[in-house]
């Protein structure tokens, strides 16, 4: 949220500085009569992330930002678009809302595409945390139909192919850079019933993919990862792009080239200016982790070079997704992903609709993760018998049939010990409410 109120104010500043200028481009004419006319200013660019190979570091670079779109582009876009629902765990606005976007496939692949979806998120739902909290997801497929089936650039620079999106390696020269039409795949996305996290999967083998981590969406989605449908670790690029925009994490490598940091405390939760011993004695940053052993490998410390930096910076562990794809999430990674998962899903969900009145003989079934177990009560009172169920019926819960009305509410609180940040426990709480008529 931060940086789209960036953009807005950025916006708002250059609306008020083209007036001022205009204003003087007016008085200027006025005076000295019709002059040429001014050139066009810088074309906007797209800051990308992209990655060079399997287990290589990322690397980041600029690309022209695409062009508005056209009407009829417009209109074809507006006749395309079927929306399959992929897995439904539970109502929109409950649960964290992927949505996979086609390209490359034509009208008679878009069951491939669909299978393409269903094998990339299997993938990415082994990863933990992901693995953990698979309830807490919806996925979406929205077809994009293409007039050719595959990629440009695949396998040579010199193959162009007419796709939905656009979908072109050698993006900016860049081999492995796997780039889109941005406005396309935002209009293909606002035909989902919601958008958290986009995916753009481009029908090829090739190895290759791109994080747009800076696109201000109307939808509501922070940033939109591309990846190769078929190539059997592109699924990584899509982990690492989550990273950013659900876990808000920085990435955890250094350009190779020699450089301080000399910035302020960054925001981010996986680095830091501090040591180890300076972080433990402040209480700041990872504190928590120190010393502890990582899912990816080694102890959790402070080691040098990060955010792009190879000095002044500090990372959590040796080597995370964050830093080289093929990896886990460390420790630190993990708790802001969860905290991430949990700032668009509820802990606890329903299918059972809160808003209208309920018999004592209806069935009431709820959502949690396993580690967040539900406890069920009868008017402010624990039916303990039902600890832990996730289908009841009020009448099992002990409401009597005194035809009074009831109150029945369900509670879940995640006592993962991924989490140790008491400040994001209250992400980790839900409760729901029914209304019984005895």
């Amino acid at each position: 949220m931060r940086r789209r109120r960036s953009l807005r104010g950025a916006i708002a500043a250059g609306v008020a500085v083209t007036a001022a200028l205009a204003a003087a481009t007016t008085t200027t004419a006025s005076a000295a009569g019709p002059g040429p006319a001014a050139p066009p200013g810088p074309r906007p660019v797209d800051r990308v992330e992209y990655f060079t190979g399997p287990g290589g570091h990322p690397l980041h670079t600029t690309v022209p930002a695409a062009e508005p779109l056209s009407p009829a582009e417009r209109s074809t876009i507006a006749a395309d678009g079927d929306v399959t629902s992929i897995v439904r765990n539970g109502p929109v606005g409950s649960k964290l809302d992927i949505v996979f976007i086609g390209d490359g496939y034509t009208a008679a692949q878009q069951g491939d595409f669909h299978a393409d979806v269903r094998a990339k998120w299997a993938k990415i739902a082994a990863v933990q945390p992901y693995a953990s909290y698979t309830n807490l997801f919806n996925v979406w497929a929205v077809d994009a139909v293409s007039r050719q089936s595959g990629v440009s650039g695949d396998p040579v620079q010199s193959v162009v192919k007419d796709t939905a999106l656009g979908s072109n390696f050698f993006c900016g020269g860049t081999e492995r850079l796997l780039c889109v039409n941005t406005r396309k795949v935002e209009s293909y996305a606002a035909k989902a019933p919601a958008a958290d996290l986009v995916v753009v999967l481009s029908n090829s083998t090739k190895y290759g993919g791109a994080g747009y981590n800076d696109v201000s969406s109307q939808v509501g989605y922070d940033g939109i990862a591309t990846a190769s449908s078929d190539h059997p670790q592109s699924d990584q690029i899509a982990v690492h792009e989550t990273g950013h925009s659900l876990g808000k994490l920085a990435d955890e490598y250094d350009y190779g080239q020699p450089g301080t940091y000399t910035g302020p405390e960054p925001a981010q939760a996986n680095i830091s200016k501090l040591t180890a011993g300076p972080m433990g004695a402040q209480r700041k940053k990872w504190y928590r982790w120190l010393g502890q052993t990582s899912p990816d490998g080694g102890t959790v410390g402070a080691y040098e070079g990060g955010g792009y930096y190879q000095h002044g910076l500090y990372r959590p562990t040796e080597n995370s997704i964050m830093r080289t794809l093929g990896r886990q999430f460390n420790l630190p990674g993990r708790e802001a992903m969860i905290a991430g998962f949990h700032r668009h899903a509820s802990v606890l969900s329903s299918t059972t609709p809160t808003g209208r009145p309920l018999a004592r003989t209806d069935r009431v079934t709820v959502q949690a993760p396993a580690s967040a177990p539900v406890r069920w009560y009868v008017d402010g009172r624990e039916a303990r018998s039902a600890r832990g169920a996730a289908t009841v019926a009020p009448r099992t819960l002990g409401v009597p049939a005194d035809g009074r009305p009831h109150t029945v509410t369900a509670r879940a609180a995640d006592r993962t010990d991924a989490v140790r940040d008491p400040a994001l426990r209250a992400l980790l709480t839900g409760s729901l409410t029914w209304q019984v008529v005895g």
